[in-house]
């Protein structure tokens, strides 16, 4: 796995016997939250899926209220800014953690499009496949017949969300977005009926806390990252702004409609660092 690696690699994960309380405290309830909802997916599931095929009416509401209760049990504040479009289309963001993941999940209705590697990750991967993830390969060789999935599911009216610089970061950038998955968006079937809406994630470090708090990257695995934030005493916020919803048929290329977002993805970054991060973090 291709990961984004900075000028110095992160810090090593220490945690105190303290935090380990913390980690108890918070974990236990975590972990029956998350399993305890995807025991209940599932068995919705079983019901919705013979009735609705791919559509799910049902199950991502279950989602939606796993990923919100799941910052109360952390203790992380949760702001959301701008207006969630309703017109059919997708949504794309900037990645800092897994952490997005809940994030982006707990107040809109969402599919994930992610590396095929995830399918396969311990915990990670069986909920992304319970949730109707989209699993893709980097690999231009299947571009054609991964494109023909996205629309498949755009068809449906399914919102797909993906993260298209590829990697999560140290949340303090923006790296560059790829342009191969937008072009999805321009089948003639589509191109003149789908939105996409760009997302600016950022994280608010617990005060004192250097602003890549919450990143992921580079040699980072899950388990130490989950317990790092698990055993942190005071928790920060995560702030998502959501962008005016850009019309595919106003661009001309994937291109031209991935810099757009891009641009407005980084505009928020920094305006929303400006302005909750400057007293409370670490440079």
């Amino acid at each position: 796995m291709t990961t984004w690696r900075g000028e110095d690699p992160p810090e090593p994960i220490k945690i105190s016997a303290r935090e380990w309380v913390f980690v108890l405290l918070r974990g236990l309830p975590l972990g029956s939250l998350v399993f305890g909802g995807l025991l209940i997916l599932l068995s919705v599931r079983l019901i919705e899926r013979p009735l609705f095929g791919l559509n799910r009416p049902l199950t991502p509401f279950i989602t939606q209220f796993v990923c919100r209760n799941a910052f109360r049990i952390l203790g992380m504040g949760f702001r959301v800014e701008g207006t969630l479009m309703t017109v059919p289309g997708a949504v794309v963001a900037n990645h800092t953690s897994w952490l997005d993941i809940f994030a982006l999940n707990a107040c809109k209705r969402i599919y994930y499009v992610s590396k095929a590697e995830v399918a396969s990750w311990p915990g990670i991967g069986w909920l992304a496949r319970a949730t109707g993830t989209v699993f893709i390969t980097r690999n231009a060789k299947e571009a054609r017949s991964q494109t023909a999935v996205f629309q498949a599911r755009l068809l449906l009216g399914h919102k797909l969300l993906f993260f298209p610089e590829g990697t999560s970061t140290d949340g303090r950038r923006v790296l560059p977005f790829k342009t191969t998955l937008f072009a999805a968006f321009f089948h003639p079937e589509l191109r003149d009926i789908l939105s996409v809406q760009p997302v600016s994630v950022v994280f608010k470090p617990p005060n004192g806390e250097e602003r890549g708090f919450y990143g992921w990257w580079g040699d980072m695995d899950f388990g130490s990252h989950l317990l790092k934030t698990l055993a942190t005493p005071s928790q920060g916020a995560v702030i998502l702004r959501y962008h005016e919803p850009l019309r595919v048929v106003d661009y001309t290329d994937r291109k031209a409609l991935a810099a757009a977002c891009e641009t407005q993805v980084r505009a928020g970054h920094e305006t929303i660092g400006q302005a909750y991060l400057s007293n409370s973090a670490k440079p």
